[in-house]
């Protein structure tokens, strides 16, 4: 073989070997847009892959006392948290909270949530809707409440995984579908979640607090 040839081969193994490096590092690019794609696609199909919309995810809530835990650090979207303590600010600067004619109101559109007594609207808050995976639209009711829960889901390997403790001022309404303080990120009126309603932990705790089991929770676009 002359020179010629193998420098040729040389350059042609060093290409090969450049292109699969930039392959990689696009695929661990795409990863959690992969997800985002399944999970909106199937939605779109009348199929829900979220794990939250799952039975068994029900049990895992009701399994939990609404305590907190001891662990003080979470993940999101595969990266590390810390968790820190952030007090509720008064609930009854806000309406009237033994009044029976509430409703929280949920725009994906504005990523806003609406509190509502009747006609009135006593609190407006940014939100973040879903993102990595949809938030149901409809009309629900809020099934149970926890001071803290355990939030879990998404996927290692496509690097949208979450487990989070201490989710702070969770109202579960539909499924594993809830309005909850978010410690995590601040990026609120933009959609980040996985389905699930994330509030500034302070306005979660006004919400939480004004709110009631049974309460009406509407979700739109």
């Amino acid at each position: 073989m002359s020179v010629g040839s193998k420098n040729g081969t040389v350059h042609l193994v060093l290409l090969g070997l450049a292109l699969l490096v930039v392959l990689s590092i696009i695929a661990v690019r795409i990863r959690p847009y992969l997800y985002l794609a399944v999970q909106h696609g199937a939605y779109a199909l009348g199929i829900n892959l979220n794990n939250i919309a799952q039975k068994g995810y029900v049990d895992f809530i009701k399994s939990q006392t609404g305590q907190r835990e001891n662990r003080l650090s979470g993940v999101f979207l595969n990266k590390t948290f810390d968790y820190n303590e952030l007090n509720a600010l008064q609930a009854n600067v806000l309406g009237d909270s033994a009044s029976a004619n509430k409703k929280i109101e949920i725009d994906l559109s504005e990523q806003k949530l609406y509190m509502k007594e009747g006609d009135s609207t006593i609190g407006t808050f940014l939100v973040s809707t879903g993102k990595w995976a949809p938030t149901p639209t409809g009309s629900f009711a809020i099934w149970t409440k926890l001071r803290y829960t355990t939030m879990a889901g998404g996927s290692k390997a496509l690097g949208t995984y979450y487990n989070l403790p201490n989710v702070p001022y969770t109202m579960y309404y539909y499924q594993g579908y809830g309005v909850h303080g978010a410690y995590w990120h601040n990026n609120f009126g933009q959609p980040m979640s996985h389905g699930c309603v994330n509030v500034r932990p302070e306005e979660a705790g006004i919400v939480f607090n004004w709110a009631n089991v049974g309460t009406r929770v509407v979700v739109h676009e």
